[in-house]
């Protein structure tokens, strides 16, 4: 069973906490539901969310379907596919991040255009 569903635009995805971020995901977890426009930097989409959360195994190169914070710069993060710092075909954040869920199936943002509305909230 999913612990998050993320809506993008009109594309419903679902995505599981992973356990390698306690202090972020449980910030996180108190603040849903969150939202905000999505602005695309390849195959990534980032929003403000200010969390008062330290970097936890904060890392650039980061898993296809990586939902991530990125402390130094108050944004969410989720990664589907390369982005203009990837390396080998990897999505790659440009300052390290912290990932906190992973999406079950980015297949649904393939064919995503430009920016987009992102929500994430807890899995009824």
């Amino acid at each position: 069973m999913p612990d998050l569903t993320v809506t993008v635009d009109d594309r419903p995805l679902e995505a599981t906490w992973t356990d390698d971020a306690p202090e972020t995901k449980a910030a996180l977890e108190s603040a849903l539901p969150v939202a905000g426009d999505g602005i695309r930097w390849g195959d990534e989409l980032y929003f403000d969310l200010a969390l008062d959360a330290p970097p936890e195994n904060a890392r650039e190169a980061v898993p296809e379907g990586a939902i991530a914070y990125w402390p130094s710069g108050n944004k969410l993060c989720l990664f589907w596919g390369e982005t203009p710092a990837s390396q080998n075909g990897e999505p790659r954040a440009a300052a390290p991040v912290t990932v906190v869920a992973m999406l079950k199936d980015v297949t649904p943002l393939s064919d995503l255009e430009g920016g987009a509305r992102v929500r994430l909230e807890r899995a009824e």
